[in-house]
């Protein structure tokens, strides 16, 4: 199979509070490559959508079982299905999601295992390495709003006792660490932040620090000692070395609130083990995403072996973009239109760097593509 004849669309039940899903102008277009989709049966219902707004009269449209949306030619679903999820998959099937190949080694050799032909939608990048198919911009501005509504009750009108600038600490210099750097300069809320002015509010200083500082504890602990906000927005190249070890929390004042942007995850089974950027916070989801250090859930989202007896508040989200989920949706959408019609027309196994703007791309998003690569974390093992 090349050039997919049926497509798959499951809904995404990893995480509780997950409303997102591909919009019906996404899957009209798609329709119109003579392919049959298949829509799991409530597909959209959690935000009021009804089979009928995909559908639209065309009978190419369908609707059907969990079981059978996961057997077609293509599955196509932002999050990535579940491990088990993936072995029903048919091998020769594509696969397009946000695999996250440099972070999940033990997923890339699952994948390699049972002949699945995936395409990371996260690794879709240009000649620069710019990605194509991302939302950082809502990473950092719904990470920072929810970072600074804590630090709101706190200080009423965002207004530190002692009348000086809130401090923000950002790790990270890349899309999302300048999208973050934006997003801090305005409290995280375009109409808080002209209230805040209104108001004649003291401001924010943001720092942003790259890898030649992250790696000097002694620069480090003086900007942690004067950050009221630190946001984790790393893009770490070793994913088994942590970049804030637990201990260095104890730098941050108790008030601080951590903003982590970056939410890797804690693969301990993995080997070597992949940890977080910032050693021992909590994994939030949609349905939690804000953890004060005495909630009790903390240690239920965090391995036992993890250090993590230095707390402060975190805003963590797995998914930020997923806030707000149709304008995420609708956002992917018109990013992926362009590499779904070389898909749709080219298929995958005839891929290759020497096609077009977004085949080139879409090529270098592929399982086989980064296999041949021989990037250092595919060397990890699997389990």
């Amino acid at each position: 199979m090349s050039i997919p004849k049926t497509l798959g669309f499951p809904r995404m039940q990893k995480e509780a509070g997950e409303k997102r899903f591909f919009l019906p102008e996404f899957i009209q277009f798609l329709a119109n490559f003579g392919v049959t989709i298949f829509l799991e049966e409530g597909y959209g219902s959690r935000s009021g959508f009804t089979f009928d707004d995909f559908c639209q009269g065309n009978e190419a449209v369908q609707m059907c079982s969990r079981s059978e949306v996961f057997q077609q030619d293509a599955v196509i679903v932002l999050r990535s299905p579940t491990r088990e999820e993936l072995s029903t998959l048919k091998r020769g099937s594509c696969l397009v999601s946000m695999l996250h190949f440099p972070t999940r080694p033990v997923r890339v050799n699952i994948l390699k295992d049972l002949g699945i032909k995936a395409i990371s939608l996260d690794s879709i990048v240009n000649g620069q390495n710019i990605r194509l198919v991302e939302n950082m911009k809502a990473v950092a501005w719904n990470g920072l709003e929810a970072a600074f509504d804590v630090l709101e009750k706190r200080w009423p009108n965002l207004t530190r006792p002692d009348g000086e600038p809130i401090q923000v600490l950002v790790l990270g210099t890349g899309m999302v660490g300048k999208h973050a750097v934006d997003a801090a300069t305005k409290l995280g809320n375009i109409e808080r932040n002209n209230q805040h002015i209104q108001n004649g509010g003291p401001g924010v200083l943001a720092t942003a620090v790259g890898r030649n500082i992250t790696t000097k504890p002694a620069y480090l602990e003086k900007l942690f000692r004067q950050s009221d906000i630190l946001v984790d927005a790393s893009q770490r190249r070793d994913p088994t070395r942590t970049l804030v070890p637990n201990e260095w929390l104890s730098w941050l004042p108790e008030h601080a609130v951590i903003a982590d942007l970056a939410v890797d995850p804690y693969t301990p089974d993995a080997i070597p083990p992949v940890v977080r950027g910032i050693e021992g916070i909590p994994k939030g989801d949609l349905n939690q995403y804000i953890f004060m250090p005495d909630d009790p859930k903390w240690d239920a989202t965090v391995p036992k072996e993890i250090p993590s007896k230095h707390r402060r508040a975190v805003a963590t989200c797995y998914s930020w973009p997923g806030i707000h989920p149709e304008a995420c949706m609708h956002h992917y959408g018109m990013q992926m239109e362009p590499l779904m019609n070389v898909l749709m027309t080219k298929g995958y196994d005839k891929l290759s760097l020497d096609g077009d703007y977004f085949e080139r791309a879409l090529y270098r998003a592929t399982l086989k593509a980064w296999v041949q690569a021989s990037h250092p974390v595919h060397k990890l093992h699997r389990e």
